[in-house]
C-alpha cells in the first residue's frame, strides 16, 4: 500500500507502508523531502527511511524513479542540514 503527502506548495512525497512504523511521515520527514527536492531538483522524491535522535532526525529520500538514496537531518525548528548523496560520494 502506498500513500502520498503533499510537502509545501507542490511538492508531493509518496510513502511506501511495509507494514513497519513509518507510515506516518513527521515535520521532521516533510523538512528533509522538501529540501532534498530543492537540492536535486527533482520533486520525485520519498521517505526511505527515518530515526529520531534528540540531536537531529537522520531521514534518507530516494530520489527520482531510482530512489536514487539521499541523507538529510532535520532539527526541532524546522531547519536541515547534510543534505547529500549517498551514492555520488556526497555531492550536494
Amino acid at each position: 500500500m502506498a500513500s502520498c503527502v503533499i510537502v509545501g506548495t507542490f511538492l508531493s512525497a509518496c510513502v511506501e507502508d511495509t507494514g513497519s512504523a513509518m507510515s506516518t511521515v513527521t515535520p521532521a520527514d516533510k523538512a528533509c523531502l522538501a529540501a532534498v527536492a530543492q537540492t536535486t531538483g527533482n520533486s520525485e522524491v520519498r521517505l526511505l527511511s527515518s530515526e529520531f535522535s534528540e540531536a537531529g532526525t537522520f531521514v534518507k529520500v530516494g530520489v527520482g524513479p531510482d530512489a536514487a538514496p539521499w541523507q538529510c537531518i532535520a532539527y526541532s525548528d524546522g531547519a536541515t542540514d547534510a543534505i547529500m548523496s549517498l551514492t555520488n560520494e556526497g555531492s550536494a
